[in-house]
């Protein structure tokens, strides 16, 4: 049961880091075509020692390119958040902030965790999230705080967004076991962290947190569409060169 909530947590790394990727190029400025591929980097590479450790608890023979490339939609699980099209700049910042201020308390708990790669992965993605929240908060407060035009596309980009972070703390079947087993922590205990950077962001940006409906499913296979498109092109050389080495 680890081996599936590791994969959980690197199902939510990898898209999240594939979307960022694909900025690069066309970012706003320059210093953003460096830092968002970068951050994406940061996801990726926390992605990959997931995958890896779980093919080996998993104990099947797949490889972290098996788990990453050669599965289809519904049997990703990652949150319906990071799964979300870029956006505009505004929508792409509010969704890496609202991603950081969970992983950055999350990983924090993970530094307890009984499992030794999981204790690696959080010391070094503990500080990572650090950074990205706060270069996707100031970009928050930048635009909410800013002309009539960011303002309104920040606010847009909130009630878009929303509705999907409710899924940040929700425990899957096998995320619940991960914790019993002292692995992963416990994903409801992280609100008042997650809260209170939003809530310290927003209060700067001059937005409002909205009450919206939920929107779930991700933990198990029921995404939207965006992902299958996302993933005919992540996975377009392994399937077309299956087996393929450089």
């Amino acid at each position: 049961m680890v081996h599936l909530a590791l994969i959980e947590l690197a199902d939510d790394h990898l898209i999240l880091g594939h979307r960022l990727s694909e900025w690069c190029g066309h970012a706003p400025m320059l210093e953003e075509d460096l830092a968002l591929p970068n951050m994406a980097l940061d996801l990726i590479g926390t992605a990959r020692t997931l995958y890896s450790h779980a093919a080996v608890l998993e104990g099947a023979g797949r490889s972290e390119d098996d788990l990453a490339f050669l599965r289809v939609e519904r049997e990703y699980r990652n949150l319906l958040l990071v799964e979300r099209p870029n956006g505009d700049f505004a929508q792409t910042m509010l969704r890496q902030l609202y991603f950081a201020a969970f992983m950055a308390p999350y990983w924090h708990a993970a530094l307890d965790s009984r499992d030794d790669i999981v204790r690696g992965v959080a010391g070094k993605a503990a500080k990572e999230m650090a950074y990205h929240i706060r270069h996707a908060g100031e970009w928050v407060i930048r635009l909410g705080d800013g002309t009539e035009e960011s303002a309104s596309r920040m606010a847009f980009a909130v009630e878009e967004l929303h509705r999907f972070t409710e899924e940040l703390f929700e425990t899957s079947d096998v995320g619940g076991a991960a914790h019993h087993e002292g692995v992963l922590p416990d994903r409801s205990a992280l609100r008042p962290a997650w809260a209170a950077t939003i809530a310290e962001v927003f209060d700067q940006s001059g937005l409002q947190v909205p009450e919206v409906f939920a929107q779930t499913g991700g933990r198990v296979g029921l995404h939207g569409e965006c992902l299958g498109h996302l993933l005919a092109e992540m996975q377009y050389m392994q399937r077309v060169y299956p087996g393929a080495q450089w």
